[in-house]
């Protein structure tokens, strides 16, 4: 009996994780293995769906994670713009149900209430075009662009913004600031939409009254130092007032865009079909796929730009038979990615959410982080990972 008990144990521990993503992570893989010889440091967390359809095309979704928990704060950075991009379509669709002539190509003009004064009217990045909810999603999704968002959040405002998320059955989301030193993240801009010489839509500077923190998440304080105006404070970065979103439900946010039927009716965006269309279009291109933008410095802005996984570290190597539609984040050592994946030659599809901290010094707000030496190899051939195990069509069960 004892020699049976024995040879079980045995057998029992020497059996291979079900999940596909502990192979993954236990691979030679160099951009892996450097991650995970100090695996605790870099906070990593993953969410993957293999995603199979039935004989009516449905999709069939297989989850599996790696130290998913959605009380453990990551800065979420850019991935943000993501869900401030569809509540603008969806606060759009609110105002043509009232009665206003408007769409998401209605340019419009930003005021400072403080001032009265005009602040932006062209786009910053193409003078001849202007400002327009769907030219600033266009540049979201391309450039991560931070002058857009801005403009979209204040166009929502931040209670509304929080409200719809919570609305939806996103209750691991807070969005709490836009990306603009000192910037007024109470009281929003003004908001004139024109067409033809005529103002169709005024909005009033909108008031935030919203008073939450982060401080019930674990790890809001994170390193040892930080800087601070230039000079070093030897104490950890304090995230509790940061912009906060679980990697499952930026995961969620995703899948509610690419498989809104998954959903119930009252968990989904109020979205029409062309919105989704829209949505999913710009998604999925590139910034060398924009022929309208001024922006011309392709050092910069190369194909894998705004794309992490696979293509993250190789540049030149994107091709349409693999389209990633997807948001990534990268700021204060932290990059994130949401993604899903659509390999059209092979007939395989997939979701992948991942995020990591490469913060080597521990210390925040320093601009000293390894993004291009760990962090973006890591994402990269992870993804290169889970399309290889996807084409070889692996059993998980």
């Amino acid at each position: 009996m004892k020699r049976l008990l024995v040879f079980l144990i045995i057998i029992f521990g020497c059996r291979k994780s079900d999940n596909p993503l502990d192979l993954i992570l236990n691979s030679n893989i160099p951009e892996i293995k450097k991650i995970k010889k100090n695996l605790s440091n870099h906070e990593i967390q993953i969410l993957y769906s293999s995603i199979q359809r039935d004989y009516l095309g449905k999709p069939i979704f297989k989850e599996f994670s790696f130290n998913l928990d959605k009380n453990y704060y990551y800065y979420p950075a850019s991935t943000v713009k993501l869900p401030i991009a569809i509540l603008a379509i969806q606060k759009i669709n609110y105002l043509i149900d009232k009665g206003f002539e408007i769409s998401i190509n209605t340019p419009f003009v930003v005021i400072d209430p403080k001032k009265d004064l005009m602040i932006f009217e062209k786009d910053s990045n193409n003078q001849n075009e202007v400002l327009s909810v769907a030219n600033c999603i266009k540049k979201i999704f391309l450039y991560s662009d931070n002058d857009c968002y801005n403009y979209l959040f204040d166009f929502l405002g931040r209670d509304e913004i929080n409200y719809q998320l919570e609305k939806k059955g996103l209750n691991n989301t807070r969005i709490y600031h836009k990306f603009l030193n000192n910037s007024d993240n109470v009281n929003s801009s003004e908001f004139l939409f024109i067409s033809n010489g005529d103002t169709i839509y005024k909005q009033n500077s909108i008031k935030s009254n919203l008073n939450k923190s982060n401080t019930n998440l674990k790890s809001v304080l994170k390193g040892k130092k930080f800087l601070l105006e230039g000079k070093l404070v030897n104490s950890p970065f304090d995230f509790s007032f940061k912009n906060q979103i679980s990697i499952t439900d930026l995961n969620n946010i995703l899948k509610r865009i690419i498989f809104p039927e998954n959903f119930k009716k009252e968990e989904r965006f109020d979205l029409h079909q062309s919105d989704y269309n829209f949505l999913k279009y710009w998604m999925s291109r590139t910034s060398i796929e924009d022929n309208k933008s001024t922006i011309v410095n392709r050092d910069k802005y190369w194909d894998s730009y705004s794309k992490f996984f696979i293509y993250g570290d190789k540049k030149g190597e994107m091709n349409d038979n693999i389209r990633i539609s997807n948001k990534v984040g990268m700021a204060y050592g932290t990059l994130t990615d949401v993604a899903y994946v659509k390999d059209k030659i092979n007939n395989i599809e997939f979701m992948l959410t991942a995020t990591i901290l490469v913060n080597d010094n521990h210390t925040f707000n320093d601009d000293i982080y390894e993004y291009e030496s760990k962090g973006i190899p890591f994402l990269s051939a992870l993804g290169r990972q889970v399309l290889k195990l996807e084409r070889n069509k692996l059993s998980f069960n």
